[in-house]
């Protein structure tokens, strides 16, 4: 018997009442489009529909419009009644009649929505990541931020960055324009929440504030009426980025509580971004301050004595090392003092405890004319320092004699200065002394050296005579070979023998490493003696 039932054809399931008591709701059509029947929950989706009628008028014209069958065949359609949304199976009787089985797919066609939404969202987000990652200019930052949430999250925006009391940068833009970045005297109370956002605490619903109360700059021009505005702060790494200000026209719809939320997780990601794109120019700016302070002076001719240099880091990533070189210019007719030293090490922390080493050098000035007193508080100061690293450094104070220059040389514990006379031969001055801060009591002696019209004395690092290279990649280029390179010089101004040094070194160390380097020439005038003390000659620095 259950067989026989489950077998009946469609005309006597829509005679059969039994589908009266379903679930889901159910209409009966005929064959000439007239309403025969409905059950309970299909009068509680369509309450005006009653026998006799058209589908059309008591029903839903898309269920009328798939009565009629189409080529092909009649299929499942869906439609909306309200606010509620089904899926319509049609089951044709033998007569032309059709019984309708609508399944409302409401929570489904919900879930489907949220879920395209929550797609779309995590596309801006990550394209949000993605753009700004790409950047660490703060300016840039913003106008990214102030474009994407232009294009995504409302008509306009700005990016207001923390600022002066009145004075803020700003970055705005319109959706489908270009961001525009500027400096503005604005009042953060005009705007309600502004002033809280630009301070970090959390935002203000959108329904609070009123948007006929949008100051002038607020509202670009020929945007026409504001709808609806979002304040959001920008959140930083541990201070606020600024805040995020979203407009939309009245035609618009208004800003739901969903979209609030995600304007703040946009506003999350992009003030992150924001804030480690200006803490890097921050750091950037503070590097480079001091930097400047630890970077080799300029040289320039004293009393016509021609002096230069050049320096090269270990690494190519950095700027500065553990050598270094200064010229302390005479006063009165005095002497020149001239410092090149070597910290051990090389890299940043090198770099520190020579700006160290600059600094106490140039708080001995008055103690320049006796060179073993200047060590020994070099000295001291450096064990003082409870730093375990040690330096070398070689003095040599520079003045005019007739058509000469009188050198005086010490070192401590650094190589000996190498003297290039007019005929090409190349001298090694016999300064010897100790290594300065390691032992509490050191020794140095200071050698007196003359130099004639043209010839030159070049103070160096062992970055030149320990740089490992050559055909091999593996030979040091050692004091034999500085001597040849030297004797090559002969007569050559200071910065050619300096550039010619450095050039032949850096040839030899190739793409390999090698450790800082420093080379400093003094060269004495070719004629007779007119340059007034100070006379400045071009930069011969190079790093």
């Amino acid at each position: 018997m259950e067989t026989s039932r489950a077998v009946r054809r469609p005309a006597d399931v829509r005679e059969d009442t039994g589908w009266a008591s379903a679930p889901c709701p159910v209409v009966s059509v005929d064959a000439g489009g007239t309403l025969l029947a409905l059950n309970e929950p299909a009068r509680g989706v369509f309450p005006a529909a009653a026998a006799g009628g058209a589908p059309a008028e008591v029903c839903a014209a898309w269920l009328a419009g798939a009565h009629r069958p189409p080529v092909g065949g009649r299929g499942p359609v869906t439609g909306r009644v309200g606010d509620r949304s089904f899926e319509a199976h049609p089951v044709d009787h033998a007569d032309g009649a059709v019984t309708w089985w609508l399944v409302e797919d409401t929570d489904l066609r919900l879930a489907r929505e949220a879920l395209r939404v929550e797609r779309q969202r995590a596309a801006v987000l990550g394209e949000v990541s993605t753009r700004l990652l790409t950047s660490l200019n703060p300016e840039r930052c913003m106008q990214v931020t102030a474009e994407l949430a232009a294009g995504h999250l409302a008509d306009a925006a700005w990016v207001v960055a923390p600022g002066g009391r009145r004075d803020f940068p700003v970055t705005r833009c319109v959706r489908g324009g270009e961001a525009v970045h500027e400096r503005l005297r604005i009042d953060p109370d005009e705007v309600a929440g502004l002033a809280e956002a630009l301070e970090g605490f959390p935002p203000v619903p959108a329904r609070w504030i009123e948007p006929s109360s949008a100051p002038a700059w607020l509202v670009p021009e020929g945007f026409g009426e504001v709808g609806s505005i979002v304040v959001t702060p920008l959140p930083g790494h541990g201070v606020p980025a600024g805040a995020l200000i979203l407009l939309r026209r009245t035609e618009q719809r208004v800003f739901t509580d969903e979209e609030e939320v995600f304007a703040r997780l946009f506003a999350a990601r992009a003030g992150a971004a924001i804030s480690s794109a200006r803490l890097f120019a921050q750091q950037m700016s503070i590097t480079d301050t001091l930097l400047r302070e630890l970077l080799p002076p300029k040289l320039h001719r004293v009393d016509g004595v021609e002096f230069a240099g050049r320096y090269r880091p270990s690494l190519d990533t950095e700027r500065v090392g553990g050598d270094f070189y200064d010229i302390h210019p005479a006063t009165g007719g005095g002497e020149s003092l001239v410092v090149l030293g070597d910290v051990c090490g090389k890299g940043l922390e090198a770099a520190v405890l020579t700006g160290k080493v600059r600094t106490t050098l140039q708080a001995l000035l008055p103690l320049a004319s006796d060179h073993p007193r200047m060590l020994r508080l070099l000295n001291d100061a450096l064990l003082n320092n409870h730093d375990t690293r040690f330096v070398t450094v070689a003095l040599a104070s520079v003045a005019r004699v007739d058509d000469g220059v009188r050198l005086r040389l010490t070192t401590g514990g650094h190589l000996p200065p190498l003297v290039v006379r007019a005929g090409g031969e190349v001298e090694e001055v016999p300064a010897h002394g100790t290594l300065i801060g390691v032992l509490p009591e050191i020794e140095a002696t200071t050698v007196e050296v003359v130099l004639g019209p043209g010839e030159t004395c070049l103070l160096y690092t062992d970055g030149i005579t320990e740089a490992v290279g050559g055909p091999l990649g593996g030979e040091m280029f050692g004091e034999d070979r500085l001597h040849d390179v030297l004797a090559a010089c002969a007569g050559m101004p200071a910065d050619a023998v300096a550039e010619h040094v450095h050039m032949v070194a850096s040839q030899w160390i190739g793409g390999g490493s090698h450790d800082d380097i420093a080379v400093l020439a003094i060269t004495a005038p070719r004629g007779r003696r007119q340059a007034p003390v100070g006379d400045h000659g071009r930069s011969t620095r190079t790093a």
